[in-house]
């Protein structure tokens, strides 16, 4: 099993600070950083100031959404980070939603079409081939081609997916399917979905990764492991498609409660119906030891996932030393 790390949940987590001890990361055995995209620092320009500190590890965006850049920008940047890290790319994509379209001045419509589109864009600008797209939703125009030609122009795209029609689309056109805040039997469900898409696309779903996110805490004190994951949770069991999927994980009872107790006295009240009984269902692990986080991981491996990724949520201030005795605990656990 590959683990891999984000700083990027419950805090902002300062950049110099991740860059800083992003050489440890890597020395602790981690495979690959990522990071995500919504009204946080950006990915890319991190990735690319971790790429600089690094040897081996690799870079992720999970998720980097379609409305904050043309296809072909997203393609220049990615060759440009391929090209300094030396091929460590690992290219998450997703359709996002209303909200986030909107701050880009972006429509969120038809989200399997542009997701189609806009990946075989990237890989072809990525790649340097010329561009002349013309699809239902994306117009490149005429003749563009990168001025140079890539050192490394290959690499994984990813795609988020949840619902049936996007995890399907996942196995017939990407390199894997990322999955947030899933159950291990929700994580088996739509592994299934995604290489049912790879063998209905004549692909072999063996060579399909199946990307898990579990997010974790750590200290001696569970109470204390357990307070922003609080926090989290509430957050996703008021959130759009999140709470949906947790419905059809089982939780109906326990999301009705959360929205209820939102919708009567704000984010507080809601965050007093994340019960510890109720977490310990869900897919986060207050862990007192790493042995403890490691141990409750596998049962996400039993489920499919091929890489388990552990945002590390922070349970003392300043966040970025937090972050640092986990990494320090993970590399001496090993």
């Amino acid at each position: 099993m590959i683990y891999d790390i984000e700083l990027n949940s419950a805090a902002h987590y300062p950049v110099a600070g991740i860059v800083e001890i992003s050489p440890l990361i890597e020395q602790a055995g981690f495979g690959a950083f990522w990071k995500g995209e919504s009204n946080s620092t950006d990915p890319l320009v991190l990735l690319s100031g971790i790429a600089a500190r690094t040897k081996t590890l690799k870079l992720g965006t999970a998720i980097y959404h379609i409305y904050g850049r043309s296809a072909v920008t997203l393609g220049i940047q990615s060759a440009t980070l391929q090209d300094m890290s030396e091929g460590r790319l690992l290219l998450g994509l997703g359709v996002a939603n209303k909200t986030i379209a909107g701050w880009h001045g972006g429509t969120f419509d038809r989200p399997l079409r542009r997701i189609r589109e806009y990946m075989e864009i990237v890989r072809k600008t990525a790649a340097g081939e010329r561009v002349e797209y013309k699809g239902e939703i994306y117009d490149t125009g005429q003749r563009f081609q990168l001025s140079w030609k890539p050192s490394y122009p290959n690499f994984p795209i990813y795609l988020a997916g949840l619902g049936p029609k996007m995890t399907t689309l996942t196995g017939e056109i990407s390199d894997g399917v990322f999955i947030n805040m899933a159950t291990p039997a929700m994580v088996r469900e739509i592994a299934g979905r995604v290489r049912d898409g790879a063998v209905a696309a004549g692909r072999d779903p063996n060579t399909i990764d199946i990307i898990t996110k579990v997010r974790v805490s750590l200290h001696p004190d569970r109470v204390v492991a357990r307070s922003r994951l609080r926090q989290v949770l509430t957050f996703y069991n008021i959130a759009d498609h999140y709470k949906d999927m947790l419905i059809a994980s089982g939780f109906e009872p326990e999301v009705n409660a959360v929205q209820e107790a939102f919708k009567k006295g704000g984010f507080k009240t809601a965050q007093e119906q994340i019960t510890d009984a109720y977490m310990d269902k869900l897919p986060v692990i207050p862990g007192t030891s790493i042995g403890e986080i490691k141990e409750r991981l596998e049962s996400f491996a039993e489920a499919g996932a091929t890489r388990l990724v552990v945002p590390y949520v922070p349970v003392a201030e300043p966040v970025i030393d937090d972050a640092r005795r986990f990494v320090d605990a993970w590399g001496n656990a090993k």
